[in-house]
């Protein structure tokens, strides 16, 4: 079906979208001014920032969800005053949320169809749903994107980087003229992401215009057109995808030259072992995975979307239901909860920062100490004073940008907001470090120092498992990496052998040049 079905037409040789002098103010806070830019039919316009630049804020003004404070949107030059996402929707406005928006309790197929369910002609004048059809296109829209979800599973129960999918396959079926993807593979691994792109490519292809935000320059730098790039709410360059290098990128993002990404390592040899897991699995999600964690080791934990990496995670600490030998410095030790690991000194740092880590709708102060709470404890009362001083060190530590102290910490942004929840979780002075995703949507500028501070910890001889999608930042900060495929780990890569050919290989079952 053509992605311009039931579309009004647009007149053709402008932009079909463009943004003339958009700014946009929460009270007194401005947070974009007078920015102006659009998108040609068959063109991929990307828009790069460091965190806070404004980047999610001009997306949601294009797509209906927000209206501006002064300037205008143009759909094929027109003017035009979008009341809402589906004013958007029905002009051929589409946007990829990068926050999760789906109902948890409903199945894929129903997430997929929801509000725009298929039904069965003829029967009840046409009011029964089509469960048939819809668990076929839902199976179809998610395929078309490189992975195979059971349309039948509830959302719930999916890990993130698969909810993702379910999101993005959604927006996909509403006829588009223009698709606006916010981060579409920050928990997205290198193979699903090569999925996406084509799926993108495919589209620029039939005349569809894509706004496109992402922190993964080198990704930047292979599907764009033209690369725009805002800070502090303004845009200050703007330049076709061919001259620039992700190199360039990151400067004018940051406004300065980037520092080397990765902090310099040294692996030891020797070391004693902190953590054993042996024969440990989780029902439905992981069998028999046996490693070990040395003293002051970073372990990394890669593989595809759906492979079990972060439900293993979750079963060690006792978030999940598992079964097996742990040994923590060679002493047995079973977790009924997270609150029985977190007292053994393991600390675990949740990929759904958000959903799971920190409360939203809480200020610093307390998000920062909800998990040592304890320490704060004067009688019956918490020393609020000592929660202060705790949050002026933590603020400083680890660079937290907050424009108040009283602040809540859904006001922060992403890098922010993972900057106190790592700060949160050292309160609780761990031995052992579980950190899911470190830099999901976070920019160039913050990875670097969430890698510096994951490195100083490492220093300290504090051990540490990193779980990400993205093979370079495992490389990059990792001593080894283990890699899971269908729930299972199928091997280990050191040294040498660290190298994105053989963690694929190892995570897809397939060698290079093989057809899958």
């Amino acid at each position: 079906m053509s992605p311009f079905a039931d579309l009004p037409p647009v007149n053709a040789g402008v932009p079909l979208l463009e943004a003339v002098g958009l700014s946009k103010s929460f009270g007194p806070v401005q947070v974009l001014k007078d920015i102006s830019l659009g998108v040609n039919a068959g063109e991929v316009h990307a828009i790069i920032g460091e965190n806070g630049a404004g980047k999610s804020t001009l997306m949601k003004l294009l797509s209906g969800h927000l209206q501006p404070t002064h300037g205008e949107l143009h759909i094929g030059g027109e003017t035009v005053a979008l009341t809402g996402p589906v004013d958007a929707e029905r002009r051929g406005i589409v946007l990829v949320h990068q926050e999760i928006l789906l109902a948890p309790d409903l199945t894929v197929a129903q997430n997929v169809y929801l509000g725009r369910e298929l039904h069965k002609p003829g029967l009840v004048g046409g009011i029964v749903v089509d469960d048939r059809a819809m668990n076929a296109g839902a199976r179809q829209a998610v395929r078309d994107l490189g992975a195979d979800i059971d349309p039948d599973v509830v959302v719930g129960r999916l890990s993130i980087a698969q909810r993702q999918l379910i999101q993005i396959a959604r927006v996909l079926l509403v006829p588009h003229r223009v698709v606006i993807f916010d981060e579409p593979t920050a928990s997205l691994t290198p193979v699903e992401t090569d999925a996406l792109l084509k799926v993108i490519t495919d589209i620029r292809a039939k005349g569809v215009g894509v706004f496109y935000i992402s922190h993964r320059l080198p990704e930047v730098k292979e599907i764009a057109d033209k690369v725009t790039v805002l800070r502090d709410g303004r845009l200050v360059a703007s330049h076709p995808a061919s001259e620039l290098e992700p190199v360039d990128m990151a400067r004018l993002m940051v406004g300065r030259d980037v520092a080397k990404l990765y902090p310099d390592r040294q692996a030891e040899t020797g070391r004693e072992t902190v953590l054993e897991v042996e024969d440990f699995s989780v029902p439905g999600y992981a069998q028999n995975a046996s490693f070990k964690l040395r003293k002051g080791e970073i372990l990394g934990f890669a593989g595809l979307v759906g492979a079990g990496r972060t439900e293993l995670m979750e079963g060690i600490v006792g978030l999940r239901p598992g079964r097996g030998a742990l040994r923590i410095g060679g002493k047995p030790a079973q977790f009924a909860n997270v609150d029985a690991s977190l007292k053994a000194g393991i600390a675990y740092l949740s990929e759904d920062r958000k959903g799971k880590g920190l409360l939203l709708t809480e200020d610093l102060r307390i998000n920062l100490t909800l998990a040592s709470l304890d320490r704060f404890q004067r009688g019956i009362q918490i020393d609020s004073a000592r929660e202060r001083a705790a949050l002026d060190k933590a603020i400083a530590e680890f660079d937290i940008r907050a424009s108040r102290k009283d602040m809540l910490a859904g006001q922060l942004s992403g890098g922010n907001q993972q900057k106190l929840l790592l700060a949160k979780m050292m309160m609780t002075d761990p031995g052992i470090i579980i950190i899911d995703e470190p830099t999901r949507g976070i920019d160039i500028g913050t990875k670097e120092q969430i890698y510096k501070f994951i490195a100083e910890l490492s220093a300290q001889g504090r051990s540490i498992i990193v779980v990400s999608s993205e093979m370079q930042e495992l490389i990059g900060i990792c001593d080894r990496i283990v890699v899971m495929r269908g729930g299972r780990l199928v091997g280990e890569v050191a040294g040498e052998h660290m190298n994105e050919n053989e963690i694929v290989v190892l995570a897809t079952g397939v060698k290079s040049g093989e057809a899958a």
